[in-house]
């Protein structure tokens, strides 16, 4: 019997694996531990957690806590391992990652029609596959999606700069404009010298992340993270992501001292990223710093910048909201090869992918679950986003549609959870697909 190709057993191939498997679809799943092992991987089991335990924050007010809440709804297989290797953590989901990694190695291995195969694939396959080798992607097969897809289509670098969300941005205090009277597509936030002075002295002060070993690297000059600029002088910075030459106060006539430029990256305009800001910084001090810019005093960040080892596509040029290939059918990808960040995340594309490959496999076209839901919000920025420096992206409000009406920050949250859950169970019901809670 014809069987679908599952590359990689991280939490997204697992989950395609078991997404395929739960259809009566067989899979051959490729994982090349231990054959060849990873600079973070430590054990071969499939799933293994390498960096933190967490799958993220619970509950109705929590963006993560939509995703968790869908993927039970969907019989996800990480959610059910989640369950029972959690380990207390206050409001967030943690799990003992050994039980955890354990619990889906047997369950995979032990599903009839599972094949676990332990060899690295240094090609694309052809017929129906998922391609879900996440961010340490080995050589030989980065190569092959290079040679397949072309060069400008595969990054081996996260340097991301941090997301806020549009509504929480001060529009009294910034202006759109573009440099020197063209299209005005950027948000400028002006900075008096003190202003400025001030914000410089914090970010050489603020306290970067340590990466693990396999995470360093030599930074390129086009992605040098913004702490590091302000190392290298007082006046770096003014040359560089905060220069406000062509750039006009309207309610001045000038030019300000300097200029923090925010770029539209989604197609609803619901987020917005600093450009030029990518950074190593810890989250807290993100947040400080960024509060301190005139205009972002209340920003809500969605997505934090980072700067470390990964290898990801640039999904709007290649993937559609059902993570099939545009030019590739029968071909998806997942994780995040995909352009997602998390574990929870990558598992969700997962199952997306699995129950997409599915349904080829049965003649049936690929769908994607509806707006409303995280999964659906997180496939089409995918799908969407602005190609130009795209960079991976995990769960956030700023991915779905905000609900109407005046009310409190946590109430909102909360409609939305609700409306996005009740959305994605009439979804995978329609499919046959709803799991009991």
């Amino acid at each position: 019997m014809e069987r679908v190709t599952v590359v990689g057993g991280g939490l997204a191939g697992s989950e395609a694996a078991w997404t395929l498997a739960r259809l009566g679809v067989p899979v051959r799943l490729y994982e090349m531990r231990p054959k060849r092992m990873t600079p973070a991987h430590a054990t071969e089991r499939l799933a293994e957690i390498v960096c933190s335990n967490s799958l993220g924050g619970e509950g109705p007010a929590n963006a993560k806590g939509l995703l968790q809440a869908e993927m039970r709804r969907a019989g996800s297989l990480v959610m059910e391992a989640a369950t029972r290797a959690r380990v207390p953590a206050g409001g967030a989901l943690a799990v003992d990652r050994e039980e955890f990694s354990q619990y889906i190695t047997e369950r995979l291995s032990r599903h009839p029609l599972v094949e676990v195969v332990r060899e690295e694939v240094a090609e694309v396959p052809e017929g129906l596959a998922i391609l879900a080798t996440g961010p340490l992607t080995s050589d030989a097969l980065s190569e092959a999606i290079r040679h397949r897809f072309g060069d400008h289509f595969l990054s081996y670098f996260d340097a991301a700069s941090p997301i806020v969300l549009y509504e929480s941005i001060d529009l009294e205090t910034c202006f759109r404009a573009g440099r020197y009277g063209q299209e005005a597509d950027y948000l400028n936030c002006p900075l008096t010298e003190e202003e400025y002075r001030r914000f410089y002295q914090a970010l050489l002060e603020a306290e970067e992340h340590t990466p693990h070993e396999w995470e360093k690297r030599e930074f390129f000059e086009a992605c040098v993270p913004v702490e590091e600029l302000a190392r290298r002088g007082y006046q770096t910075l003014l040359f560089g992501p905060m220069k406000p030459v062509g750039l006009k106060d309207p309610r001045t006539g000038k030019e300000p001292f300097a200029v923090v430029q925010l770029r539209q990256e989604d197609k609803a305009g619901r987020m917005w990223s600093l450009v030029g800001f990518q950074t190593g910084l810890k989250w807290p001090e993100q947040k400080r710093l960024i509060q301190m810019i005139p205009g972002l005093e209340n920003a809500e960040i969605v997505r934090y910048g980072v700067m470390h080892r990964n290898t990801y596509l640039n999904a709007p040029l290649l993937l559609q909201e059902t993570l099939e290939f545009k030019e590739q059918e029968g071909l998806f990808a997942a994780g995040v090869l995909a352009g997602v960040e998390g574990y929870l995340e990558s598992a969700a594309t997962g199952f997306l992918a699995g129950l997409n490959a599915a349904r080829r496999y049965r003649g049936l076209k690929p769908v994607a679950p509806p707006e409303e839901s995280m999964l659906g919000g997180l496939v089409r920025f995918l799908a969407t986003a602005n190609p130009k420096g795209f960079q991976p992206m995990y769960a956030n409000w700023g991915l779905v549609p905000p609900v109407e009406g005046r009310m409190a920050k946590k109430e909102k949250r909360e409609a939305m959870y609700h409306r996005g859950l009740r959305a994605f169970e009439e979804w995978v019901a329609s499919l046959g697909m709803l799991a009991s809670t």
